[in-house]
């Protein structure tokens, strides 16, 4: 069985590929971003600028995209999130994290991408990079108790 890269489980030939290869669209926002992915693991870069909404088409550089997906090895999709986008909506959000090696470093792309379904197709219209959530720090006070479970204040144990 060869397994869809876009993280379903699925089979490829049963999952992505019939809407990649125009056999059917995608039934859902979700569904479309994980043959979007699917397509740039097989560098199948007309699919990714068809499934672009026709008025957020200006400026996609197609010999970018393609040389990127090509010197790319692709890691692994993984869906955060989703906002409407079913078959019934008319527009969708998913919130999606695809992992990628480019030049031998393992890096993440974070997005919120937009979809809008048009004519009973639905399309990518915009996305915007998700940004790491900063770092929370609980500051322990002296008197605390000690973090380690020791019973003592952390003044007299870890604190010295």
């Amino acid at each position: 069985m060869n397994l869809c890269p876009c993280g379903s489980g699925a089979n490829y030939a049963d999952c992505c590929e019939p809407v990649i290869n125009g056999v059917r669209t995608a039934e859902t926002a979700e569904q479309l971003m994980r043959a979007r992915y699917a397509a740039y693991v097989g560098v199948q870069m007309d699919f990714v600028f068809e499934t672009t909404h026709p008025d957020h088409r200006q400026g996609y550089d197609h010999a970018g995209a393609k040389q990127w997906a090509e010197d790319s090895e692709w890691l692994g999709l993984e869906i955060v999130d989703t906002q409407k986008g079913g078959k019934d909506d008319s527009v969708g959000e998913v919130e999606f994290v695809a992992r990628f090696r480019e030049k031998g470093q393992d890096r993440e792309h974070h997005e919120l991408a937009q979809f809008k379904k048009s004519k009973g197709a639905w399309y990518f219209t915009d996305g915007a990079m998700v940004k790491p959530k900063p770092l929370s720090v609980n500051k322990i006070g002296r008197n605390d108790p000690c973090t380690c479970g020791s019973g003592l204040k952390y003044k007299k144990c870890c604190g010295k």
